[in-house]
């Protein structure tokens, strides 16, 4: 048998040579979501030695190497061993999480791999929050830099435990000496996701509060990982936001989704907003709201210097959203059944309006009864 080509047997030679040099990479919450999509992606990297995944069930990745653990159990320690750089991506942000078994979790979590990394050796860890850690605010600059100072509130869905892990992100390197952290903030996340701003499109009509300046940036989850990777290879560091270029203003979200609006007074939004919440009717909580009503756009400015750019355009993220979304029906941020989501169709926002009513009525008749 005749001996290779001798650029084949060098170019083998190269890829097996930068996978020796490359870094062996953890990914917590591997199995499932933006974990499970950075993990495929990196295992199928010629820069990546290995990847280790962790998660409290098995993915799909056959390429990985699988720990099957929770991420506040101390013993990851003994599973992070050899690992150069660890992704953590288990945080739980699902609306139908209770709030404080949420936040638990996720603290906990992230103090647990944080020390854990730091106890085994392992010199960089790649955190990921929202660019809503900047707060949805009418003076906030467009876009806003990396720099900019963090003044979201806790009032809207799992913000308060972004926070605090970004609070958690800053001390762990005074903490443990040695150990680099990477916070990755993207914005209006899409692909798989399903959150108080991706179910804002699943409405017959979208709410504008009046007088606000909304303006609408998002971040496909392929994006998020090609941003996620640059930081696991140390192609850039510290705090990085991630989204597409530029912005949509509500006008031209409003033209290109073909969903008109309901434009309602701040006071009524708000206050409706808060009550349904309060009485467990909706998922979200009345800060959710300023997200759709003030800029929080990020220029991404750190990663493009680095050299890394987005595949996706806003419209292109938005024409994709709305398919995923096909079918849905959403009022206040609550999923309706499918003779509710006829009757909100045919006759649009007004009973979409008087449906959640009627659902205020009810919740209180049954509280009276009790």
């Amino acid at each position: 048998m005749s001996s290779p080509d001798p650029q084949v047997r060098a170019a083998r030679n190269h890829s097996t040579s930068s996978a020796l040099r490359g870094p062996v990479v953890a990914v917590t919450g591997a199995a499932s979501g933006v974990g499970a999509l950075l993990t495929e992606r990196l295992a199928a990297s010629d820069d990546v030695r290995q990847v280790i995944a962790i998660d409290e069930r098995r993915g799909e990745c056959a390429a990985a190497q699988w720990h099957i653990l929770d991420v506040r159990d101390p013993a990851i320690a003994d599973k992070l061993r050899g690992a150069d750089v660890v992704v953590h991506l288990a945080v739980d942000l699902d609306l139908g999480t209770d709030p404080a078994a949420r936040s638990a979790y996720n603290v906990r979590g992230t103090q647990t791999v944080l020390t854990a990394a730091a106890a085994a050796g392992v010199h960089r860890v790649v955190l990921c929050t929202s660019a809503m850690v900047y707060g949805a605010l009418p003076d906030n600059e467009l876009p806003l830099s990396e720099d900019a100072e963090l003044r979201a509130t806790a009032e809207a869905t799992g913000v308060g435990d972004l926070l605090e892990i970004e609070r958690l992100a800053r001390r762990a390197p005074r903490a443990h000496p040695g150990l680099n952290v990477t916070v990755v903030r993207p914005a209006v996340l899409v692909g798989g996701t399903d959150t108080a701003l991706t179910r804002y499109f699943e409405s017959p009509r979208l709410l504008v509060v009046a007088g606000s300046r909304p303006a609408w940036q998002f971040c496909h989850v392929e994006d998020l990982c090609g941003a996620l990777e640059y930081a696991v290879l140390e192609k850039v560091d510290g705090e990085l936001a991630v989204g597409c270029e530029g912005w949509l203003e509500q006008e031209e979200v409003e033209e290109l989704s073909g969903i008109r609006r309901m434009e309602l007074p701040s006071a009524v939004a708000l206050g409706a907003a808060a009550r349904l919440h309060r009485i467990g009717l909706t998922p979200s909580p009345a800060g959710d709201l300023a997200y759709t009503m003030y800029p929080w756009v990020v220029s991404g400015s750190r990663l493009h210097e680095a050299g890394w750019r987005p595949q996706w355009t806003n419209e292109e993220v938005l024409a994709e959203l709305l398919e995923e979304v096909s079918g849905r029906h959403t009022v206040a941020g609550r999923r309706l059944g499918r003779k509710d989501a006829t009757a909100a169709g045919a006759a649009g926002a007004t009973v979409a309006l008087l449906g959640t009513a009627a659902l205020v009525r009810r919740a209180r008749k049954a509280r009276r009864r009790l």
